[in-house]
Protein backbone atom coordinates (compact mmCIF):
# COMPACT_ATOMS: atom_id res chain seq x y z
CA UNK A 1 0.00 0.00 0.00
CA UNK A 2 1.58 3.61 -0.95
CA UNK A 3 0.11 6.91 -0.19
CA UNK A 4 1.18 8.74 -3.96
CA UNK A 5 3.72 11.60 -2.13
CA UNK A 6 6.65 10.73 -4.35
CA UNK A 7 10.03 10.17 -2.37
CA UNK A 8 12.15 10.36 -5.04
CA UNK A 9 12.20 11.25 -9.23
CA UNK A 10 14.14 8.24 -10.66
CA UNK A 11 14.87 6.92 -14.02
CA UNK A 12 14.97 4.43 -16.71
CA UNK A 13 18.73 2.92 -16.97
CA UNK A 14 17.37 -0.01 -19.52
CA UNK A 15 14.95 -2.31 -20.45
CA UNK A 16 16.31 -5.96 -21.38
CA UNK A 17 12.86 -7.93 -22.32
CA UNK A 18 10.86 -8.67 -18.93
CA UNK A 19 13.63 -6.79 -16.94
CA UNK A 20 13.27 -3.14 -15.97
CA UNK A 21 16.20 -1.62 -14.68
CA UNK A 22 15.92 1.84 -12.86
CA UNK A 23 18.20 4.18 -11.52
CA UNK A 24 17.98 6.07 -8.27
CA UNK A 25 19.30 6.94 -4.82
CA UNK A 26 16.64 7.25 -1.62
CA UNK A 27 14.48 4.42 -2.46
CA UNK A 28 17.56 1.62 -2.16
CA UNK A 29 18.24 2.85 1.40
CA UNK A 30 16.62 0.14 3.18
CA UNK A 31 15.79 -2.08 -0.38
CA UNK A 32 15.58 -6.13 -0.12
CA UNK A 33 15.05 -8.81 -2.42
CA UNK A 34 11.32 -9.17 -3.01
CA UNK A 35 10.34 -5.04 -2.04
CA UNK A 36 7.53 -3.65 -3.32
CA UNK A 37 8.59 -0.23 -5.09
CA UNK A 38 5.79 1.90 -7.32
CA UNK A 39 7.23 2.94 -10.56
CA UNK A 40 5.01 5.67 -11.84
CA UNK A 41 1.81 4.24 -9.63
CA UNK A 42 2.63 0.57 -10.82
CA UNK A 43 3.64 -1.76 -7.86
CA UNK A 44 6.55 -3.69 -9.03
CA UNK A 45 8.90 -6.11 -7.36
CA UNK A 46 12.76 -5.93 -6.74
CA UNK A 47 14.26 -8.83 -7.95
CA UNK A 48 18.18 -6.95 -8.18
CA UNK A 49 19.77 -4.28 -7.30
CA UNK A 50 23.06 -2.15 -6.33
CA UNK A 51 23.26 0.79 -4.11
CA UNK A 52 26.56 1.63 -5.13
CA UNK A 53 25.60 2.28 -8.65
CA UNK A 54 22.48 2.91 -7.53
CA UNK A 55 20.06 1.05 -9.33
CA UNK A 56 17.64 -1.90 -9.48
CA UNK A 57 15.76 -4.02 -11.53
CA UNK A 58 12.28 -5.51 -11.29
CA UNK A 59 10.30 -8.22 -13.57
CA UNK A 60 7.20 -6.75 -15.81
CA UNK A 61 4.87 -9.05 -17.74
CA UNK A 62 4.34 -8.05 -21.52
CA UNK A 63 0.81 -7.61 -19.65
CA UNK A 64 1.68 -4.91 -17.75
CA UNK A 65 4.37 -3.39 -20.01
CA UNK A 66 0.74 -3.06 -22.50
CA UNK A 67 -1.85 -2.08 -20.15
CA UNK A 68 0.79 0.54 -18.18
CA UNK A 69 2.28 3.67 -19.48
CA UNK A 70 5.38 1.74 -18.38
CA UNK A 71 5.41 0.15 -21.89
CA UNK A 72 6.25 4.05 -23.33
CA UNK A 73 9.30 4.12 -21.23
CA UNK A 74 13.06 4.42 -22.72
CA UNK A 75 16.14 4.87 -21.21
CA UNK A 76 16.77 8.04 -19.35
CA UNK A 77 12.85 9.00 -19.00
CA UNK A 78 11.69 10.12 -15.69
CA UNK A 79 9.79 7.89 -13.44
CA UNK A 80 8.26 8.56 -10.20
CA UNK A 81 9.59 6.23 -7.48
CA UNK A 82 7.83 5.67 -3.58
CA UNK A 83 8.31 2.85 -0.93
CA UNK A 84 5.23 1.12 0.50
CA UNK A 85 3.69 2.85 3.68
CA UNK A 86 4.46 2.40 7.02
CA UNK A 87 2.16 1.78 9.88
CA UNK A 88 3.78 4.19 11.81
CA UNK A 89 4.21 6.94 8.48
CA UNK A 90 1.70 9.78 8.20
CA UNK A 91 -0.68 9.23 4.78
CA UNK A 92 0.12 12.57 3.28
CA UNK A 93 -1.92 11.62 0.08
CA UNK A 94 -4.44 8.89 0.07
CA UNK A 95 -4.51 5.11 0.18
CA UNK A 96 -2.81 3.98 -3.18
CA UNK A 97 -2.67 0.25 -4.27
CA UNK A 98 -0.33 0.53 -6.78
CA UNK A 99 -2.35 -1.51 -9.31
CA UNK A 100 -3.31 0.68 -12.32
CA UNK A 101 -6.70 0.95 -13.48
CA UNK A 102 -6.21 2.46 -16.99
CA UNK A 103 -3.94 4.63 -18.98
CA UNK A 104 -5.24 8.13 -19.40
CA UNK A 105 -3.77 11.17 -21.54
CA UNK A 106 -3.37 14.46 -20.70
CA UNK A 107 -5.03 17.04 -22.84
CA UNK A 108 -3.54 20.53 -20.77
CA UNK A 109 -0.18 20.56 -19.18
CA UNK A 110 0.15 21.37 -15.31
CA UNK A 111 -0.06 23.69 -13.76
CA UNK A 112 -4.10 23.92 -15.08
CA UNK A 113 -4.25 19.93 -15.68
CA UNK A 114 -7.08 18.00 -17.83
CA UNK A 115 -6.69 14.53 -17.99
CA UNK A 116 -8.59 12.19 -20.42
CA UNK A 117 -9.28 8.76 -19.27
CA UNK A 118 -11.63 5.60 -20.33
CA UNK A 119 -15.51 6.18 -19.49
CA UNK A 120 -15.11 3.19 -17.42
CA UNK A 121 -13.76 5.65 -14.49
CA UNK A 122 -15.83 8.46 -15.18
CA UNK A 123 -18.43 7.12 -11.99
CA UNK A 124 -15.23 6.91 -9.26
CA UNK A 125 -14.19 10.62 -10.12
CA UNK A 126 -16.30 13.48 -8.22
CA UNK A 127 -15.07 16.90 -7.07
CA UNK A 128 -12.33 17.13 -4.54
CA UNK A 129 -12.35 13.69 -4.72
CA UNK A 130 -8.43 11.47 -4.80
CA UNK A 131 -7.07 10.34 -7.61
CA UNK A 132 -3.91 8.67 -8.53
CA UNK A 133 -1.59 10.00 -11.47
CA UNK A 134 1.59 8.46 -12.34
CA UNK A 135 1.65 7.28 -8.70
CA UNK A 136 0.86 11.32 -7.49
CA UNK A 137 -2.10 11.35 -5.37
CA UNK A 138 -3.69 14.50 -6.45
CA UNK A 139 -7.51 16.39 -5.52
CA UNK A 140 -9.56 16.13 -8.89
CA UNK A 141 -10.92 19.76 -9.28
CA UNK A 142 -13.82 18.99 -11.58
CA UNK A 143 -14.74 16.21 -13.38
CA UNK A 144 -15.12 16.21 -17.30
CA UNK A 145 -17.41 14.20 -19.50
CA UNK A 146 -14.07 12.67 -21.17
CA UNK A 147 -11.72 12.65 -17.78
CA UNK A 148 -11.18 15.60 -15.19
CA UNK A 149 -9.00 18.60 -14.16
CA UNK A 150 -6.00 19.34 -11.47
CA UNK A 151 -4.73 22.21 -9.72
CA UNK A 152 -1.05 21.19 -9.73
CA UNK A 153 1.15 22.96 -7.64
CA UNK A 154 4.57 24.23 -8.79
CA UNK A 155 6.64 21.58 -5.93
CA UNK A 156 5.15 18.64 -7.84
CA UNK A 157 5.83 19.74 -11.17
CA UNK A 158 9.66 20.32 -9.89
CA UNK A 159 9.66 16.77 -7.90
CA UNK A 160 7.35 14.78 -9.94
CA UNK A 161 7.04 13.80 -13.91
CA UNK A 162 4.03 16.27 -14.36
CA UNK A 163 6.86 19.02 -14.86
CA UNK A 164 8.01 16.88 -17.97
CA UNK A 165 4.72 15.87 -19.46
CA UNK A 166 2.50 17.95 -22.27
CA UNK A 167 -0.25 16.79 -24.06
CA UNK A 168 -0.66 13.58 -25.90
CA UNK A 169 1.61 11.88 -22.96
CA UNK A 170 0.10 9.09 -21.55
CA UNK A 171 0.05 8.66 -17.75
CA UNK A 172 -1.07 5.65 -15.32
CA UNK A 173 -5.02 6.49 -13.76
CA UNK A 174 -5.17 4.47 -9.90
CA UNK A 175 -8.94 5.65 -8.76
CA UNK A 176 -9.57 5.93 -4.92
CA UNK A 177 -10.41 2.42 -4.32
CA UNK A 178 -12.59 3.06 -1.40
CA UNK A 179 -15.09 4.61 -4.00
CA UNK A 180 -14.60 0.90 -5.84
CA UNK A 181 -15.58 -0.94 -2.41
CA UNK A 182 -18.57 1.76 -1.93
CA UNK A 183 -19.79 0.62 -5.20
CA UNK A 184 -19.92 -2.40 -4.96
CA UNK A 185 -21.79 -2.37 -1.32
CA UNK A 186 -24.04 -0.20 -2.15
CA UNK A 187 -24.87 -2.28 -5.92
CA UNK A 188 -26.91 -4.72 -4.08
CA UNK A 189 -29.17 -2.00 -2.79
CA UNK A 190 -29.69 0.31 -6.01
CA UNK A 191 -32.15 -0.58 -8.63
CA UNK A 192 -29.83 -0.96 -11.17
CA UNK A 193 -27.57 -3.23 -8.67
CA UNK A 194 -26.96 -6.41 -10.65
CA UNK A 195 -25.76 -4.57 -13.74
CA UNK A 196 -23.55 -2.23 -11.57
CA UNK A 197 -22.20 -5.28 -10.27
CA UNK A 198 -21.99 -6.84 -13.11
CA UNK A 199 -19.95 -4.19 -14.76
CA UNK A 200 -17.84 -3.38 -12.05
CA UNK A 201 -16.68 -6.97 -11.88
CA UNK A 202 -15.60 -6.84 -16.03
CA UNK A 203 -13.77 -3.62 -15.50
CA UNK A 204 -11.91 -5.61 -12.57
CA UNK A 205 -11.03 -8.00 -14.81
CA UNK A 206 -10.00 -5.94 -17.41
CA UNK A 207 -7.50 -3.49 -15.10
CA UNK A 208 -5.67 -6.39 -13.73
CA UNK A 209 -2.06 -6.22 -14.49
CA UNK A 210 0.35 -6.78 -12.40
Amino acid sequence: MFTGIVEELGSVAGRDGMKLRLSCRTVLEDIELGASIAVNGCCLTVVAWDTEQGWWEADVTDESFLRTQLGDLGPGDPVNLERPVRLHDRLGGHLVQGHVDAVGEIVRSAPDLKIRVPDSLHRYLVEKGSVTVDGISLTVVEPAPDGFTVAVIPHTTEVTTLGRKGPGDRVNIEVDVMAKYAEKLLAGHMPSGEASADRLSKDKSAGEHA
